[in-house]
């Protein structure tokens, strides 16, 4: 049993040093793309046996007798302990790599172990640690992970219950939690992390929601108690995780799903209850009645990992969604946003990127800008999710991939209250996003992500701009830096990231003609030349679009089109089969006759164009922008 347990943590330091080695664990193909779902853990491949280590042990507790228990109970905790600290730490990097499904680790289980196959185990798993290493080298697979992939919910809710049942029972709520009880929360969080939520395909969540345990217990867990020294601590400050695990992580990941997958009576419930404040009050690391002197001398005894952190952040935003009071509570007081925003901060994105865990380096800066995304989207996501027409200083799809997944979509139709609530303090919103400094921690945060992993903060920048006082700060603190749009408005930018651009410019270039002046410095228009043509419809519609609205006020950009050579692309662009394209490339050649008749000579050939769609063009308002166009080139 020690053998197997050193072998465990030598391969988890593995794992975080070497991106192929939790794949390899798996035995996932080495061809196997990071969007691909395949299923890995089968018969023979080292999560598997981790998977049947588990399974023995808990038979072997129970068979064992009261006098004989106490020595080997401890030795098959220590390796249960090991073993599920394993199986987290595969799973953290599995998901921070972008891999993002449970059969990754969990197609097959090998049949239950009997206390003969101990020694045989240790000699398997230092078999495995050679095996391992030749993998890495040669950055081959076994055959076995070439082969057809055979999934079985039996088989899946197997492996769920091999980690489930070293968690403390039900019935034993309050108490310290032991080491390998903490372990075992933290390895069935971060597999079920791996899961987003529940779809028409997959009966995971439904199947996972029994074995997490009742959020009483995680909450108090996650609760503090006086400490013998006059402070507060953790009921799980006992316990004792590697430096890179947070000794709450489990039991908030396990919350987290809970309110994922629950339903909207769990969120309500677990809100009844306060936890969001908890959650608050666990970020801050104190509980919100200590005085400043007591936060000064109580010692950080609360144990959140920057994963932890995430999954704290998730789980807040989850409770907005439960009422009038939550969204108040967390958004709309300062010193709460504070706390939240700080997560932005220069010094804690350092701390992220220092990080020697699974949750750390740029993986863990991407994924911690993302979950505060989310919470800070969350009241712009209601809004937009209402049915009924849009204000008209926002875009109708600005940002729209923050809509996907949000409990914010859910508002419009499980609490009218709630959305009326948004709608009535959205003022007050914006103000404390103003007085915390959100805008321009945004922006900062840009400079530590990569091009690919800009998509979810430029969506967010895409909703805010559709408020005029947050656009003006945006536009202040550096949002349309030439250097910056260059790098958004990049050929090899994600298609999301080009489109939310494109909107934000378009929406600062119809809010107010004072933009023309910070879009003109900008030095948009070569980049924007490039996107008329874009193969994605919708990204040469909006670019059709945001050209349209920069000769809404004047004809500030009049020359520049000219230059630039853009009116023979919008021309073009009046016959695209793209409905839409040709919708708004007739409002921007409009636009750009009706200030003065600076460009009638380049729209003079747009003239045919125009009354080709005047007679086969289906949407009204299509008609009605080329009859304008034409109307004021006479």
């Amino acid at each position: 049993m020690e053998t197997s347990s050193v072998m465990h943590q030598l391969l988890s330091r593995c794992c975080l040093h070497n991106g192929l080695m939790p794949s390899v664990l798996c035995g996932l193909p080495s061809f196997l793309s990071i969007t691909s779902v395949a299923s890995g853990g089968e018969d023979g491949t080292v999560i598997s046996e981790i998977f049947s280590i588990l399974s023995y042990a808990t038979s072997s507790i129970k068979n064992q007798q009261t006098g004989e228990t106490n020595n080997f109970k401890g030795r098959l905790n220590n390796l249960v302990y090991h073993s599920c600290l394993l199986l987290a730490t595969v799973a953290q990097c599995l998901k921070l790599s972008g891999r993002v499904s449970a059969l990754l680790m969990m197609t097959m289980l090998a049949s239950s172990v009997s206390g003969l196959e101990v020694h045989r185990r240790d000699l398997v798993f230092n078999g495995w640690i050679f095996c391992c290493l030749g993998f890495l080298e040669t950055g081959r697979h076994s055959s076995s992970a070439e082969q057809s992939w055979a999934t079985s919910p039996k088989k899946h809710l197997h492996c769920l219950s091999a980690i489930a049942n070293h968690i403390a029972s039900e019935d034993k709520i309050e108490g310290s939690l032991e080491n390998h009880s903490a372990s075992a929360m933290l390895a069935l969080a971060s597999i079920l992390s791996l899961e987003k939520g529940f779809s028409a395909e997959s009966s995971f969540p439904e199947m996972a929601m029994p074995l997490i345990p009742r959020a009483t217990k995680l909450c108090y867990h996650l609760r503090h108690m006086p400490s013998h020294e006059g402070g507060v601590i953790s009921h799980s400050a006992k316990c004792n995780l590697p430096k890179w695990h947070g000794l709450l992580d489990g039991c908030v990941g396990l919350l987290e799903s809970r309110l994922k997958w629950g339903g909207p009576l769990t969120v309500q419930q677990l809100v009844a209850s306060g936890t969001p404040m908890l959650l608050i009050n666990l970020l801050a690391g104190t509980l919100s009645n200590d005085s400043p002197s007591d936060i000064k001398n109580t010692p950080n005894r609360i144990g959140l990992s920057p994963l932890g952190v995430i999954w704290t952040v998730s789980s807040i935003c989850h409770c907005l969604s439960g009422g009038t009071l939550t969204f108040r509570q967390v958004l709309l007081k300062t010193e709460n946003m504070k706390l939240i925003s700080s997560l932005m901060s220069n010094a804690y994105i350092k701390l992220v990127k220092n990080w020697g865990g699974p949750s750390g380096r740029k993986d863990g800066v991407r994924e911690t800008i993302n979950v505060i995304t989310d919470l800070l989207a969350f009241p712009f996501v209601s809004l937009q999710s209402q049915p009924g027409p849009l204000s008209a200083s926002a875009s109708v799809n600005g940002g729209f991939i923050l809509n996907m997944g949000s409990p914010g979509v859910r508002v419009c139709t499980e609490d009218r209250d709630l959305l009326k609530a948004i709608k009535e303090d959205m003022d007050k919103f914006i103000k404390v996003l103003l007085e915390v400094g959100v805008p321009s921690l945004i922006l900062r945060c840009l400079e530590h992500l990569d091009l690919k992993d800009l998509v979810r903060p430029v969506a967010l920048l895409a909703k805010m701009v559709g408020r005029p006082r947050l656009a003006v700060e945006l536009v202040s603190k550096g949002l349309l830096d030439p250097n910056r749009m260059k790098k958004l408005l990049n050929q090899s930018s994600p298609g999301e990231v080009i489109l939310d651009s494109l909107m934000i410019i378009s929406d600062l270039s119809r809010m107010d003609k004072a933009f023309y002046k910070y879009i003109g410095e900008a030095a948009l228009l070569q980049p924007l030349k490039e996107f008329p043509t874009h193969t994605d419809p919708n990204i040469h519609a909006k670019a059709c679009s945001a050209l349209g609205n920069m000769c809404k006020h004047n004809e500030y950009f009049y020359t520049s089109l000219a230059e630039h050579q853009i009116i023979g692309l919008l021309i073009d662009r009046c016959a695209d089969p793209d409905k839409r394209t040709q919708k708004f490339a007739c409002f921007a050649i409009a636009n750009a006759a009706y200030h003065s008749d600076k460009l009638y000579e380049e729209l003079r050939p747009s003239i045919t164009q125009l009354a080709n769609v005047l007679t086969s063009a289906e949407g009204d308002k299509t008609k009605a922008n080329a009859a304008g166009a034409l109307s004021n080139l006479v």
